[in-house]
């Protein structure tokens, strides 16, 4: 998993930071944490984003870099990967499953499932739900591969460029507005 930039005669960039979160929208604690890992380079050498650039240079954020995901047990489950590529993936939620470990689903979360899994494909990286469902209720989870990813989809759900869809199926009909004012419409059944 890597993002890279090369630095065009016209840029305005004055170093590597100034590109990373105008072309990135990198945080800087996300920054910090590249650094430290000494994962910024430019032009294939380690370097600190202070580094001034000019036209040409290929500055890399490589996120390929174990994290500790020990706070996870890993659980063996079936999971339903409906989209799967290097940044993120897609499971189809069956409802009667949490999302998170918690007392009382301490090993039998989507996330153990998830550790599971990201245990056998060897990908070492924290476990990142992206969006979140009730127990009780079916449908996508995205999870997120890594930290930038995961940051970017926040962004996106900050900024409404996200967007999510429900259905909802009743059982009798639904005839008062209810808190979050989607009005319900009922057929009678045959």
């Amino acid at each position: 998993m890597q993002l890279t930039y090369i630095v065009k005669e016209n840029d305005y960039y004055k170093d590597i930071n100034e590109i990373l979160s105008s072309e990135f929208h990198f945080s800087a604690r996300l920054n910090a944490k590249l650094i430290k890992n000494k994962h910024i380079l430019k032009n294939g050498i380690i370097t600190d984003t202070r580094t001034a650039v000019v036209s040409g240079d290929v500055i890399v954020a490589d996120f390929n870099f174990d994290e500790d995901n020990s706070n996870i047990v890993p659980t063996k489950m079936e999971l339903n990967i409906l989209y799967e590529d290097e940044w993120f993936l897609v499971i189809n939620k069956p409802a009667g499953i949490a999302i998170h470990p918690s007392q009382l689903h301490f090993d039998n979360s989507l996330s153990n499932g998830v550790r599971f899994y990201f245990d056998s494909i060897g990908l070492k990286k924290k476990i990142r739900p992206v969006n979140r469902l009730d127990l009780n209720t079916s449908g996508l989870v995205i999870f997120a591969k890594c930290e930038y990813i995961h940051e970017e989809f926040s962004r996106q759900m900050q900024d409404n460029t996200f967007k999510k869809e429900y259905l909802c199926i009743v059982s009798r009909c639904v005839k008062r507005k209810t808190r979050y004012n989607f009005f319900a419409y009922c057929t009678k059944a045959r």
